[in-house]
């Protein structure tokens, strides 16, 4: 006699016990799946090029000669880098947006995204603020004296000798942090973005299907990490030949 139990469980789960393909369920949802694709790759986008600018930034505060600057670059990198970046995206959505601050529009949605954005950047310059600022360190003294004895002032010195090479050497950290990046914005549907981890749990809901819901989002992570993967190691490779 089939239990009875089971045939309860697989009813209200819609009475599906058949196998279907990896990933398919996102086509009968295309507009949560793709849309959070969207978000998702937005996200990454406008987070690496923060992270990068503020990285940068933060990381020439840190060998300045001026100590006001190298204290504000210490502050930074200690504060983003020892704090949770879940507990930075509430802050920056609830906290901020109790004082007010909305990040410049009254659309709530767009507020949240902007919010999203916003930390993914600050978390990640963190890092790539002291990845950065080993770079400009391993440049040899040689060079820099070379430089400075040919008339360059310390601004030119580092826009056309340190800096090339800094971002030529740190290729394999900086596309581990981006990849890293990627990974990280799942946490902004914790404030609301309908990212790629909303879009499941949004799908799930409906449907139960907890498996291929979430086995789709870990394919379209797949779709962007793995390509970031291979472009970071094909510039490291040619970069390295150009040396």
């Amino acid at each position: 006699m089939p239990d009875l139990g089971v045939r309860a469980s697989v009813c209200a789960r819609g009475g599906r016990k058949d196998l279907t393909m990896p990933g398919a369920i996102m086509f009968e949802f295309p507009d949560l799946f793709f849309t959070g694709l969207f978000l998702t790759v937005q996200l990454s986008v406008l987070g690496s090029i923060g992270a990068l600018a503020a990285g940068t930034l933060i990381a020439l505060f840190r060998i300045s000669p001026i100590p006001p600057l190298r204290w504000v670059g210490v502050a930074y990198v200690e504060f983003f880098r020892n704090t949770p970046l879940l507990v930075q995206l509430f802050f920056l959505f609830l906290g901020l947006g109790a004082l007010g601050f909305r990040f410049w529009t009254t659309d709530t949605f767009e507020s949240i995204f902007r919010a999203g954005a916003a930390g993914m950047a600050l978390y990640h310059g963190a890092y790539v603020a002291e990845v950065i600022r080993g770079g400009l360190l391993g440049v040899d003294k040689g060079q820099i004296e070379a430089a400075r004895s040919l008339g360059l002032s310390y601004v030119q010195t580092l826009r056309y000798v340190q800096l090339p090479q800094t971002f030529r050497a740190t290729i394999p950290p900086l596309g581990n942090i981006g990849i890293a990046l990627i990974k990280n914005t799942s946490l902004a549907s914790t404030i609301g973005v309908a990212e790629l981890l909303q879009a499941a749990e949004i799908v799930e809901s409906r449907t139960f299907r907890t498996e291929e819901a979430f086995g789709a989002v870990v394919l379209l992570y797949l779709v962007l990490t793995i390509p970031a993967s291979l472009g970071v190691n094909w510039l490291e490779r040619r970069l390295l030949v150009a040396r």
